[in-house]
Order: C-alpha cells, then structure tokens, then sequence
C-alpha cells in the first residue's frame, strides 16, 4: 500500500513514517507539510491512502480530504486529529475520509486505521463515536452543518493565517476582487465586525490552531 503523510510538524511526518514502513506491505512514498502540498502531491505520485492531519496552515486536512476525494475518489483518505469531538468526525466522513484517529492514539490504532481504510472499510478509534456514527448513518442524517461555503471556509482560514488579499489570491487562484468580495460576505453572514473576529472563529471552527 502506497501512503502519503500530511502533517505540518516534521517530527509528527516522520514519526508516523518509521512506525507505518515498519510494517510488511506498507510504503509511504510522500510527506506534505500542509493540505495544499498534500493535494499536489496526492495527484502526482497517486498513492492508495493520504494520512492527513485535520488542523494544517492554508489548507485543513479536512478541506484537503474534499479535493483529494473529488480529483482521485479512488484514494482512500484516513484522518489524524487531536480533537476528539463528534463534530469533526462528522466533517471528515462529510469530507470523504473513511477513518479518524485521534493523535494520542495513534502509536496502537494507526496502523490497524491504516490497513482498514486501505481495505475499503471504515475506522474510527473511540467506541462512542462508532456508535454515533452508526447511527448516523442509520438515520441518513448529515450531522451538524457549517454555516459557510467551501470557499468561504478556505478564505477565512487563509485571512485567520494573515495572509493578505494578494497572497489569499494567489493561493486559491482567484482575482484579488473575488477575495475582497468573500471577505466583506464573510463579515456579513457571520455579524462580524474584523479580521480579529473572524480570527476567534477560525479557531472555534478547527481552521487554526491557537
């Protein structure tokens, strides 16, 4: 199985590398350092599973599962996350991963995660949240909703990271008007009133780490 890695802490990347190469059949032939690198490099060298790490600068492990998912459906996603809340765990299986482990336990369930998800089935770690889950999913629910649009999401976590309008540009390759645009949307259907509100969202929303 041919894996890449996702995390922006180099020590966490090469950490989870020594313990997946570790065992027979797995190969981890990538690392990214953020959901943008993880998307470039997922359609370049085409690997089986992209392990992401839900909270990345410019791109969300979260936003990243949504691209990986809708350029390759065929590689499966599993996600790392420090939060143990249901509401990521409703993001990412919306998002399309098939799996969630949390970071703390990730030194005994990840490669169990890891040969799961590649199988085609789904992992999650914490007994109450497979039960939610499978509820869930019984109910054809669609768990709880984010207010903004995917775009949206990606502009106010890229403004929550002080990136400027030119730079936010840049990155999600939009006119400098567009963001313009989506910054005073964002301000208006959040009743915010600043940058720094906008701020306390990203982290109350998982966007930025504080």
């Amino acid at each position: 199985m041919r894996i890449l890695i996702a995390d922006d802490h180099g020590i966490v990347r090469s950490g989870i590398r020594l313990l997946l190469e570790r065992q027979p059949g797995l190969e981890v032939v990538a690392e990214a350092r953020d959901g943008v690198d993880a998307l470039e490099q997922t359609l370049a060298c085409a690997p089986d599973l992209c392990v992401l790490d839900v909270a990345m600068p410019r791109m969300t492990g979260l936003q990243a599962a949504r691209q990986i998912k809708a350029h390759r459906p065929e590689t499966h996603v599993l996600m790392l996350s420090m939060h143990d809340d249901e509401r990521y765990v409703f993001e990412a299986l919306e998002a399309g991963a098939s799996g969630y482990v949390l970071k703390r336990e990730a030194d005994h369930e990840l490669v169990a995660a890891v040969r799961a998800v590649g199988r085609g089935e789904a992992f999650l770690t914490n007994a109450a949240e497979r039960s939610l889950v499978r509820q869930w999913m019984k109910e054809g629910g669609s768990g709880p909703r984010e207010p903004l649009t995917r775009r949206e999401e990606e502009v106010v976590k890229l403004i929550a990271e002080a990136h400027t309008n030119v730079q936010i540009a840049e990155i999600l390759h939009l006119s400098e008007k567009t963001v313009e645009s989506h910054r005073g949307n964002l301000l208006r259907k959040l009743g915010m009133r600043d940058r720094v509100e906008l701020v306390r969202y990203a982290i109350r929303r998982g966007l930025v780490e504080p």
